[in-house]
């Protein structure tokens, strides 16, 4: 379709190659794609939402979401909510180990963003997604503060955990490594979906 800009792809179960070939294709021809395997994107209060994400949720604020779980970024988002902080974009890029727009370009929008104030990370096992948000952190430095949260704590190398890319392989991808490096680069990280409430206050006011 000629002008079309964005595509938000929810489905899960694609094959990988078709996958790359998709996302390959769309940036070719400037094209941004936001998954697959992923919830999609809302702006609460602006009356902007593509995808699946349940609007009760969410409330108007000003701190922005990205996202690899879907269900997580629910969680999180209530009990931001609970604790009075509302959120400006909630965006899920889904939990392929390949997916178009990824963490450090929604940081960057994020971070260029004048209605975010804060930003919440919202990680899992497998991959390194969130080690190349914390080197990206640590080179470039951030206006605005970041708090992180990584699923699959408990999780077993080699043992998959909901999504196809969250999956600890040859000593890499583990939560307490990303935790670990997330640290030193100055993110804070919540131990509980919960406690990420607790800490985005603080470092508002910081």
């Amino acid at each position: 379709m000629p002008g079309l800009k964005t595509i938000v792809v929810i489905t899960e179960g694609i094959p990988v190659h078709d996958e790359i070939k998709m996302i390959s294709y769309a940036r070719s021809k400037g094209v941004v794609v936001v998954g697959p395997n992923c919830p999609g994107v809302i702006s609460p209060g602006e009356r902007v939402k593509v995808g699946i994400m349940p609007e009760r949720s969410f409330s108007p604020g000003s701190v922005g979401i990205v996202s690899r779980s879907g269900t997580l970024t629910y969680e999180i988002s209530e009990a931001l909510t609970r604790a009075g902080l509302g959120q400006s974009t909630v965006i899920g890029i889904g939990g392929d180990p390949i997916v178009g727009l990824d963490f450090i370009e929604v940081v960057e929008m994020f971070n260029k963003d004048s209605e975010t104030k804060a930003i919440v990370v919202i990680g899992e096992i497998g991959g390194d997604a969130e080690e190349r948000v914390a080197q990206y952190v640590r080179e470039k430095g951030m206006v605005k503060p970041i708090v992180a949260y990584i699923a699959g704590r408990t999780a077993p190398p080699g043992k998959r955990m909901g999504h196809a890319g969250a999956i600890i392989t040859m000593g890499r991808g583990d939560a307490e490594t990303k935790i670990r490096v997330l640290e030193a680069s100055g993110i804070r990280v919540a131990r509980t979906p919960i406690e990420v409430a607790s800490i985005v206050p603080s470092i508002l006011k910081s």
